[in-house]
This record gives C-alpha cells, structure tokens and sequence, in this order.
C-alpha cells in the first residue's frame, strides 16, 4: 500500500529553487509542537518559501517501525528533508543511506536531509542541549547527575552534559539493558565523563547529585505526568526537562515550588532547530531572532 502524505499539495518538487523547501517532523504526539511555526517564521525572515508539515504516525496509521515509508514518501513528494522525534530517533536509523558521524555516535536521529547522497542522518539535539545548559544555568555544579531517560533524546542529552563538563553521569531507564548501552557508549566516546547506570531509588538519588536531566517522554501533552515524586526535589537540586509542550512541565513547575534551579525544554527546542534549519536550506539562520519567535508563540498560546 502507497503511504500518501497529507498537506503537501502547495510544494512542486520538479521547481529547482533554492529558496524554497519543504520539509517536515515525523513522530507520535506532536499536534502542540510549536517546530513547524518556528521554521516558518525563521524562513520568511530570510526571504524563502518555506513549508513545515505535521507527519504524525498515529494519524497515519503506523508505527515508528515503519517510519521508513515516511522517509519513502516524503522524498519522493519533494521535501527538503524531515525532522523525527519520539518515538523513531533510533528505528529511523535502519532506513538511512548515511549517518553524520556525531549522530552514529549517539545512535540516534533527529533530522534527515534528502539529497544527492540520499537520505542523511543528523542530531541536532545534542549541540542543542548544550548550548540551552550554558545559557540557561550558567555555573551550576556539575560533579555528579543524573539522567532519567536512555532513548533516543536521552542518547543525545548524556552526550551533551560530557560537553558541559559533567564527571559523573548516573544513567536511569526502566529498560535496564538500554540504561547500561548508553553509559558503555558515553564512556567509551573517551571523553572525562564517568558514566554508570543508576541503581536504586530514585527519589534517595537526588538527594547525592547536584542535577536532574529529565529525557522522557514524561509530561508531554500526550504523555502527562511526573517523572519523580515531587518531595524528592529541593532547593540544593537544579533540573533540566527536555519536554517544551508544555513548557511549565508537572517537573519544572514542582522544582520551582521547591527552590531548586531550573532549566525547561525551550531553550532546546529553539537550538535543535537552528541547526536543523541549517541543515535543510544551507543558510545559516538568526538564533536570537528564533528565541524572540519562540517566546511570541508561548506568550500567544500557539
């Protein structure tokens, strides 16, 4: 069966134009993704014809396993190229004709360029992450963290804190086998970062780290919720979300109510998309002009 993809009628992939690009985000969940509306705006502000659609996997009726078809469809149909996210970072990787080197490293994929080598698999999560930290919570501790969540964006994230200088990262997941996987990738990318799989209780962990990284799906429009017990969070704790929709998490808003310093997922989702941007047209965008669109689109409700 040919997978159709919905909403494409207004790009023509025979017009040779380089300011013109269509591309899209592939993932479960994403109807409240504020990504199409930051590229969009960013595209207009640099002159070019610039459409971003919505692939939701649920409405089209498949799983991430099959996210290959997507990638079928859409390059056919004339995109520029796809941003993923959950839950395809890592099942996105089979149906790729190369990875970038850092993404290989991660083992995980949140942007896709189509183009003469083919499809190309990039992370931009990473350098996101990273730059959002050091802005967000400049001189924070950061001897010892620890990160709930070892998927794809959490690959990304425990890569990004060996950037920021972290000595010792306790990796948490509920699939055990994939927790023990990343800290074995973080410790053998050679860099000073010690990484271990957390054992134990949770909430008795946060009271022996400095920070807590939250990489899961947890708290996202689709996925409500709270990733640790509120009481466990304190004013000697800073917390970083990684989940932007909505920006004031049950997480981030418990650890504000407790004192702790706080990082929420947007400075990320603004960061991830600058490089992606860059990726899918070649021009290098305005990342404050970004943050501005960002915060507009918050303060709006969009």
């Amino acid at each position: 069966m040919t997978l159709t993809l919905p909403d494409v009628a207004a790009a023509d992939p025979a017009r040779d134009d380089r300011a013109s690009h269509l591309v899209g985000l592939v993932g479960t969940g994403i109807g409240p993704s504020l990504t199409p509306a930051l590229h969009e705006r960013e595209g207009d502000a640099q002159g070019m014809r610039y459409l971003y659609r919505r692939l939701d996997l649920d409405v089209l009726g498949i799983g991430a396993a099959e996210v290959g078809r997507v990638l079928d469809a859409a390059r056919l149909t004339g995109f520029s190229g796809l941003n993923v996210t959950h839950p395809a970072k890592q099942t996105v990787l089979a149906h790729l004709d190369r990875i970038d080197p850092d993404a290989a490293v991660l083992g995980a994929v949140n942007t896709v360029v189509f183009g003469p080598d083919g499809a190309v698999g990039h992370n931009t999560d990473r350098s996101g992450f990273a730059r959002s930290f050091r802005r967000g919570l400049p001189g924070v501790p950061v001897d010892r963290v620890l990160l709930l969540g070892a998927g794809g964006a959490g690959a990304a994230v425990a890569h990004a804190l060996t950037d920021v200088g972290v000595r010792e990262l306790l990796v948490a997941d509920a699939d055990r086998a994939r927790a023990e996987a990343l800290a074995a990738a973080v410790r053998e990318a050679g860099r000073a970062t010690t990484a271990v799989v957390g054992t134990g209780d949770v909430e008795d962990t946060l009271r022996r780290v400095d920070g807590l990284v939250h990489a899961t799906p947890t708290g996202m429009a689709a996925h409500p919720g709270i990733p640790v017990a509120p009481d466990a969070l304190h004013p000697g704790l800073w917390v970083a979300d990684v989940v932007y929709r909505p920006l004031a998490t049950a997480l981030v808003t418990a650890a504000r109510a407790r004192g702790a310093r706080v990082l929420d997922g947007g400075g990320m989702a603004v960061f991830q998309a600058v490089d992606a941007f860059r990726h899918f047209t070649g021009v290098e965008p305005d990342a404050g002009r970004m943050l501005a669109h960002f915060a507009e689109l918050v303060a709006a409700g969009a």
